[in-house]
């Protein structure tokens, strides 16, 4: 039942952002399957969750968006050296190692993406939307602060921008999914 919940919530959030990134040719209308990505998302989850949970009273955007870079930067790792990077126990501590969680948007831009000011600048707007739109979304379930529930749609967005963010990089390293 829970699960079941949890599935419905993202559901809501993967139509929604699937819908916008489409429309802005930002992922394929065919979603990618990357289940390397995707086994990590327990560990990156649980990792990021104290630091989201600290930032959401004042920074609910912050707190989804930077799912979505994190999304982006796993999915960098596996094109650039998943050889390497498979091993690593816990890859958003790794990168908070090099940064803080304030701070951790712009290293994933400038040394994780390498993007230059300007594409930097085009992905923090892109981000801030889905971010933005995800939390409007939210905030329409009319799920009340601190239940069961309430958790379960924040893991819920936060997955989502996780598979977004990995979709989107996924894309722009010129992986394109078709249906077979």
């Amino acid at each position: 039942m829970e699960e079941n919940r949890t599935k419905e919530f993202e559901d809501t959030f993967h139509k929604d952002l699937a819908s916008y990134l489409e429309a802005h040719d930002l992922i394929d209308k065919h979603f990618p399957e990357a289940p390397d990505i995707e086994a990590l998302w327990a560990t990156i989850g649980e990792s990021y969750l104290p630091d989201a949970l600290r930032e959401w009273n004042h920074y609910p955007t912050v707190a989804l968006g930077w799912m979505m870079y994190i999304g982006m930067a796993i999915a960098y790792y596996w094109d650039e050296d998943w050889e390497r990077y498979s091993h690593v126990p816990d890859l958003y501590k790794m990168m908070i190692l090099n940064t803080d969680f304030d701070h951790l948007d712009d290293y994933i831009r400038q040394q994780v993406l390498h993007l230059t000011p300007e594409q930097g600048e085009k992905l923090q707007q892109t981000v801030g939307e889905c971010a933005a739109r995800t939390y409007n979304t939210i905030s329409h379930l009319h799920v009340e602060p601190g239940t069961p529930d309430a958790f379960r749609v924040f893991i819920a967005a936060l997955h989502e921008m996780y598979l977004m963010g990995a979709a989107m990089e996924l894309k722009s390293l010129g992986y394109h999914m078709e249906k077979c």
